[in-house]
């Protein structure tokens, strides 16, 4: 039941938690987002009334915010408002500075000698788009903010809304308001900003430090963006501090809250027709083969092309494993417009076929690459590995390593770049390695195909213990916990301090 003296939490989106479709009949149907945060909204909203803003992304969406006069809505428990945007603007905002640009930042993916050239067009979405979106949305965000009259919780998710606690700051008057920007994504160390001129990354560190504390994947990541803004910024100062900075007189909090799964939905999953048709499937192509599964989206930062070639490596020097190990890849496409993501594709494609032509008899082929969005698929999949690779450039989190540790069924192994953010909860039970270091990753299939069962079974059910403990909707009632009562705390009548008597 709802606490009337609870605060009003406002989550802001680019993506909100449902889309609609327009029916025949001029009604709206809608379907529910499969994000971690939609899930996590699930253990709040008994408790919390939340209203979510979120871009309006569709043809449809933008005609269900019109019948509704722009106006939210209540969906499925929660308040729902869709902002209609300036499509060209949007395009600017989400196309040139969100992806590739800033992306590429945060997981260190540009070619540096060559990219990224900031020219005129650059700037131009900087100003009319990424700039212009931010302020659009706290706009709308604001007037919320401004008629409560309770304490406010208001949470922008994520590198799209960067600017956003700059422009929010500047449209309320509510002093009861907690601004707490999640970053989902890695926060990369101070020289990596260097690739962003002054005149867009101090707007970056100005607006997030506008806001009370922000809300990070690891400690690593906040300890990163404390020393970011130090580095850059002149007046703030962290004082000896690794999760406070000190700015314009402010004091905000850098804090880590781990993302997590939603447990009971992936074990309801398992047990579901398609997902049991379709684990009999794999099974039956992978035969009497070990199974290395890999399941990403396609995208540069996940290194699939270097776990391709530690696999080529592998079956190199130990030719054992010849005609017994498969490698199977599901990939999920995304982002197919942008030209790095289509050479990228391009490129693991072509080693995988390399790998095959090389390898391949007549009953084994060592690589199988399903490409397709279908989850039960991947449920599935996860069951029946014997390794399980995660080898990312950089990732905040990644809930592949994290999924696939609970629902497995074989005791599989997990190797684990060093550079996930899941290393610091599962690292300890995987096989850690540098992503970088094709050698060490073969060495670390090798191991792990070879691993004693007894040793298998101990990391397995260290690393599905750990899941198991730590659930999604913790993850978001942790944050929430930390607003409120820094909310709390700052309204609390502040002591008197005792005068220091002067000495004689």
């Amino acid at each position: 039941m709802k606490d009337e003296q609870s605060p009003l939490v406002i989550i802001v989106s680019n993506r909100g938690p449902f889309s609609f479709q327009q029916e025949e009949d001029g009604t709206f149907s809608h379907q529910r987002g499969q994000g971690g945060l939609v899930t996590a909204l699930a253990g709040v909203i008994d408790h919390y009334d939340v209203l979510w803003v979120a871009a309006a992304l569709s043809e449809d969406d933008e005609k269900w915010a019109i019948a509704h006069d722009d106006q939210p809505q209540e969906i499925e428990g929660t308040r729902l408002q869709l902002v209609r945007l300036p499509k060209e603007a949007y395009d600017l905002y989400y196309n040139v500075i969100a992806n590739p640009l800033l992306w590429f930042i945060h997981h260190q993916m540009w070619n540096i000698p060559r990219k990224p050239d900031i020219d005129k067009s650059t700037w131009a979405a900087w100003h009319d788009g990424y700039k212009t979106i931010n302020r659009v949305i706290a706009e709308a965000v604001a007037p919320h903010v401004n008629a409560a009259e309770r304490q406010v919780v208001v949470l922008p998710q994520d590198y799209h809304l960067y600017l956003f606690p700059y422009f929010l700051r500047g449209l309320i008057d509510n002093p009861k308001v907690q601004i707490q920007p999640f970053i989902h994504i890695p926060w990369p160390g101070p020289d990596s900003w260097r690739l962003l001129p002054a005149e867009m990354r101090t707007p970056i560190f100005d607006s997030l430090l506008n806001a009370d504390r922000i809300g990070f994947q690891t400690e690593r990541d906040a300890f990163n963006f404390v020393q970011t803004c130090r580095f850059h910024l002149p007046d703030a100062h962290s004082r000896g501090s690794r999760n406070s900075i000190e700015y314009q007189g402010r004091k905000v909090h850098a804090a880590s809250y781990p993302i997590s799964i939603d447990v009971d939905k992936l074990q309801t999953l398992t047990e579901e027709a398609e997902t049991r048709l379709l684990k009999s499937r794999l099974a039956g192509i992978a035969s009497d083969n070990k199974i290395i599964l890999r399941v990403d989206r396609i995208e540069p930062s996940k290194n699939i092309l270097r776990g391709l070639q530690a696999f080529r490596e592998l079956l190199e020097t130990k030719p054992q494993y010849r005609g017994k190990v498969q490698m199977l890849m599901l990939l999920v496409p995304s982002r197919m417009d942008v030209e790095e993501y289509q050479s990228y594709l391009q490129a693991v494609m072509a080693e995988a076929g390399m790998i095959n032509a090389e390898f391949s008899d007549s009953f084994w082929e060592p690589v199988r690459i399903i490409v397709g969005n279908n989850y039960p698929r991947a449920i599935a999949a996860f069951q029946l590995y014997d390794v399980l690779l995660v080898n990312p450039i950089a990732d905040g989190m990644n809930l592949v390593a994290k999924e696939g540790a609970l629902v497995n069924e074989r005791n599989g192994v997990l190797i684990l770049s060093e550079n996930a953010g899941a290393v610091y909860e599962l690292g300890e039970h995987a096989l850690v390695i540098n992503p970088f270091d094709i050698h060490s990753t073969a060495l670390a299939m090798d191991q792990a195909l070879k691993m004693s069962a007894a040793e298998r079974e101990t990391r397995a059910d260290a690393m599905r213990r750990q899941v198991l403990d730590a659930n999604v909707r913790m993850w978001f009632r942790r944050q929430l916990d930390d607003a409120v009562a820094a909310i709390r705390n700052a309204e609390k009548p502040k002591k008197a301090t005792k005068k220091a008597t002067p000495s004689n």
